[in-house]
């Protein structure tokens, strides 16, 4: 008994609830209606409304447009995520700072090879190479730093130190 009635009342609450969303739409299509018969380009207080045939010398008369918006809702409120629309999030930094542009071909190899040229008859290590990257305000991750060394040993402009992790400004560059 108690499973019937729970069915017949779930019944009845998609009913009250499709015929909720029917008079919804149809409220909606009649504000969508109205706003675009008011935001219709105007030449004079009449538009031709086309009827099907080739004569279009009917006119109807516009609704005045300086009237006030009808609210589409009317009782619940919706509820909104309070996740911020990029717009509203643009406006509550401010001005926008300038995007970074992306350091160019070879300009880690570079920064390395200056790092080691200061450095010269001393052999440096990854992570101090690393250090100093950092003070300058780059950061770059290990393996950026093995790949920058193995291209500055390939032109011969560094040298690895026996079997040791440490580097070398090579005389060739």
């Amino acid at each position: 008994m108690t499973e019937t009635a729970l069915t017949e009342l779930h019944n009845q609450i998609e009913i009250i609830r499709r015929e909720a969303f029917a008079e919804g739409y149809a409220m909606a299509m009649q504000a969508v209606k109205e706003l675009t018969a008011r935001s219709a380009p105007q030449q004079s207080d009449k538009a031709a409304v086309p009827n099907g045939s080739k004569s279009s010398d009917i006119a109807i008369e516009q609704p005045e447009p300086n009237r006030a918006a009808i609210p589409l809702r009317t009782g619940t409120q919706v509820r909104r995520s309070p996740v911020k629309r990029p717009a509203a999030r643009s406006a509550a930094m401010g001005a926008r700072q300038p995007r970074r542009r992306r350091a160019e071909r070879g300009a880690n190899a570079r920064l390395i090879r200056e790092i080691l040229k200061k450095a010269a008859p001393r052999a440096v290590r990854q992570a101090e190479i690393r250090k100093v990257l950092q003070v300058k305000g780059t950061s770059l991750a290990f393996t950026s730093i093995r790949h920058a060394l193995a291209q500055l040993e390939a032109r011969k402009a560094a040298k690895q130190v026996g079997k040791s992790g440490t580097w070398r400004y090579g005389t060739a560059a």
